[in-house]
């Protein structure tokens, strides 16, 4: 079988996990997100986040932004988002399609944007003619497989708060990041001034379901109706919360990830020195590497991967929980045999 450094949701759900679907298939339950395991989870991310916080389960990471923005938009509204941003390359236009707002792109330096970098569209706020700039969205990690810091995060929230604004997080990878900074997830989140958090979860061990977390509560009021609009809303949603109750049980979701982060790293040091590549010094699961276009042809014959920029000849390797040190050794042994 082709061995996957494509994205780490290529990877199966962690064993723990599927034992928590199991367990949570006997008998009735509530639907809706209204059973005892939605409930325990509901204190599960309280005991995170602290308490005042609304937690809405939807299906997909792409489910989550959409409700996240339309819970925070009215349809003249637009969000300020990197040009790379996952919102506004990879989600089909579902964001614009269902929130009926515009993405606002700006250019992203390391796949990231700066706080000044907002002054380009905070104009339009007084014509009327033009999309009301109202969300900021910034992606943690990147598409680029950086980070934010901290202060980075609170010096775009403080800015867009000053202007208006409200901030929006794209968590896909959200525990990649927290243990590449070694902070704790309300650091970067709630205190640096984040309003609403999509929770990434399935790229990290879960077969299905990621989280909505509303620290700005007064932007969850209907977002009950509005996962149910966009269909992010099953029935049996008890099979999400049983997961992320295992997800955050002795903390599987932060030692997943960091499993993710060490592999990548150690894939970019077996890397480095090899004749012919560029290798980017990698921040979370991500590594970014530039090589010879007949080398990349000669590795997609046995690796699943993705080139992210064929401009510069760049791929993209992708560890997740999953990945071992044997498979890593054995994408470094064909590269060289292959140079």
């Amino acid at each position: 079988m082709i061995i996957s450094f494509a994205s780490d949701n290529t990877a199966g759900a962690h064993p723990n996990i599927i034992q928590a679907i199991s367990d949570a298939n006997s008998g009735y339950a509530i639907p809706y997100g209204l059973d005892d395991y939605s409930n325990y989870s509901d204190v599960m991310f309280s005991q995170i986040f602290g308490d005042d916080i609304v937690v809405c389960f939807t299906l997909s990471g792409t489910g989550a932004n959409v409700v996240a923005l339309k819970a925070m938009l009215r349809p003249w509204q637009g969000v300020i988002c990197a040009d790379i941003s996952h919102i506004n390359t990879e989600e089909a236009g579902a964001p614009e399609f269902i929130t009926g707002s515009k993405m606002l792109p700006i250019p992203s330096y390391d796949g990231k944007i700066r706080a000044k970098d907002l002054d380009i569209y905070l104009a339009d706020k007084r014509v009327f003619h033009r999309v009301t700039p109202k969300v900021v969205s910034i992606t943690q990690s990147t598409e680029q497989g950086t980070v934010y810091t901290p202060e980075e995060i609170k010096e775009i929230c403080d800015y867009a708060h000053a202007n208006g604004l409200l901030v929006h997080m794209d968590g896909s990878r959200i525990a990649n990041a927290v243990v590449a900074l070694d902070v704790d997830i309300k650091t970067m989140t709630k205190d640096a001034g984040v309003d609403v958090l999509s929770f990434g979860a399935s790229k990290n061990g879960m077969v299905f379901g990621e989280a909505i977390v509303f620290f700005n509560k007064e932007l969850s009021r209907d977002y009950m109706t509005m996962r149910k609009q966009a269909l992010q809303l099953i029935s049996k949603m008890r099979y999400i919360g049983a997961q992320f109750n295992a997800f955050f049980k002795d903390d599987l979701w932060l030692n997943n990830a960091r499993h993710a982060n060490k592999m990548a790293k150690y894939l970019a040091d077996s890397l480095e020195g090899i004749k012919g590549l560029s290798v980017q010094k990698p921040y979370v699961n991500a590594v970014f590497v530039c090589m010879e276009k007949t080398l990349i042809e000669k590795l997609s014959k046995e690796f699943y991967f993705y080139e992210t920029n064929p401009a510069i000849q760049e791929v993209r390797f992708m560890c997740s929980f999953q990945t071992t040190q044997t498979e890593v050794d054995y994408l470094v042994k064909r590269i060289k045999e292959l140079v």
